[in-house]
């Protein structure tokens, strides 16, 4: 490939995640027109056409979100959510830490299978109502959740979209990230948990009052229409299932996605405009633009020309190329960008395992790093910037400052704690 081509792309490549990160614009409009900018100048230049642009985009990450999207989107219109909160929320009977475990812990099981922001939407104003009763401060408990979020997020294959992005890449199924990765996971969110009960203890050691008022709680009140509880709870069930053998019956983890939307859509016959209101097409945008971007600097040789810190990276051997995987990822990801990020990485992973001859331990530690990385800063992730702003809005704020005093030092060590875990899995062969 020429030099002119290589050097095109690679300013088109540049541009693009410039104005991704400094948010001059809105990022699917960067997305999109690096996109166009790519495929403008490869026919040009004769290394990028049409036709290899389409085929850039993978339909399988495309599908899983949309599907999932309205997945949620129909579920969440059943008060499901409200009800496993204000359920929760009960059983803590007022005591403070046992409140901010219970939310904390139950945002993390939601967002292992729903999309982290649908879960800070739903659960943050359960968790507002609550702190009301107890006239206490609810901000200890919005953060715990939106760590846990992120950290539920990173345990599976749908909880948060670079690990969509990443099983798509390396062809994973979700039985594989519940075996390898979710281990992982759960132990350092375990730990990270008592951690967050040191780093609150102040917040923890005020008696809360009207305790009694929690017990009067109703959560079977949540559920606005029962008849659509029962065929969403159905169908999410039979989506799950499905997601357990997907890889055993051949199917791809986007149709599975697609056979749950279209199984709610008949089970429930929406107008199709609220249905498809949940569908954040911003997203789908931004990623088929990405896939092109992307795919345009490897058809253009420069990732090739790139390569030469990478064979430096493969030389220290696997461990040492997973654990820099992990902490690049993280730290990237921490400034808001785990899908750009992610899309950035996945070639200089495949190229690391084909160099090396490396086993899947590349793709783990990208997902621990990208997925933990975004609890790094109040901006690291989307769910970060829900929950702040929902705070924001009647129970005082959260600053940047404040984040990086109490939460940054968590992510931080989970960040340690699951390149030791990491360590330990590939040294006994847990991952190989």
């Amino acid at each position: 490939m020429s030099t002119t081509a290589t050097i095109a792309s690679g300013a088109i490549f540049a541009a693009t995640y410039a104005l991704i990160f400094t948010e001059k614009v809105h990022r699917t409009v960067a997305a999109l027109a690096g996109a166009v900018g790519m495929i403008i100048v490869g026919q040009a230049l004769g290394f990028f056409s049409w036709e290899e642009a389409i085929s850039a985009i993978d339909f399988n990450t495309i599908a899983l979100l949309l599907g999932m999207m309205i997945i949620v989107g129909l579920v969440g219109q059943t008060g499901f959510f409200e009800y496993l909160a204000m359920l929760a929320a009960r059983t803590t009977r007022g005591r403070p830490w046992a409140l901010f475990a219970a939310l904390s812990v139950l945002a993390g099981l939601v967002s292992s299978m729903l999309d982290n922001v649908t879960t800070m939407v739903m659960i943050a104003p359960i968790t507002f109502s609550v702190a009301e009763i107890l006239e206490i401060d609810p901000t200890p408990t919005i953060l715990g959740e939106i760590i846990f979020s992120n950290f539920g997020g990173t345990a599976t294959l749908i909880g948060d979209p670079p690990n969509i992005l990443i099983g798509s890449a390396a062809g994973f199924s979700f039985m594989d990230f519940l075996v390898y990765l979710a281990p992982i996971v759960v132990a350092v969110s375990g730990l990270c948990l008592f951690l967050l009960r040191f780093v609150f203890r102040r917040e923890f050691a005020h008696t809360p009052k009207n305790i009694e008022a929690l017990a009067n709680l109703e959560p079977g009140k949540a559920i606005t229409d029962r008849r659509r509880f029962r065929a969403m709870l159905g169908v999410l069930s039979s989506v799950v299932v499905l997601y357990f053998v997907h890889d055993y019956l051949g199917l791809k983890p986007g149709l599975v996605a697609l056979v749950g939307a279209t199984l709610a859509l008949l089970a429930l016959r929406p107008k199709m405009s609220e249905a498809l209101a949940a569908v954040e097409w911003e997203v789908l945008l931004f990623f088929a633009g990405l896939f092109i971007v992307i795919r345009g600097i490897e058809v253009s040789g420069l990732l090739e020309w790139l390569m030469t810190p990478v064979r430096g990276v493969v030389s220290g051997g696997e461990f040492f190329a997973a654990l820099v995987m992990l902490w690049i990822g993280a730290i990237l990801s921490s400034f808001g960008g785990s899908v750009p990020v992610t899309m950035a990485l996945i070639p200089i992973g495949q190229a690391l395992i084909r160099l090396g001859n490396f086993g899947p331990s590349i793709w783990w530690g990208l997902a621990l790093g990208v997925g933990l990385g975004a609890n790094g800063t109040l901006i690291g992730g989307a769910a970060n910037v829900v929950g702040a702003s929902l705070l924001a809005r009647s129970h005082g704020s959260i600053t940047f400052r404040d984040w990086l005093r109490k939460c940054s030092p968590v992510a931080i060590i989970s960040w340690v704690l699951a390149s030791l875990f990491l360590w330990v899995f590939m040294a006994i062969g847990l991952i190989r």
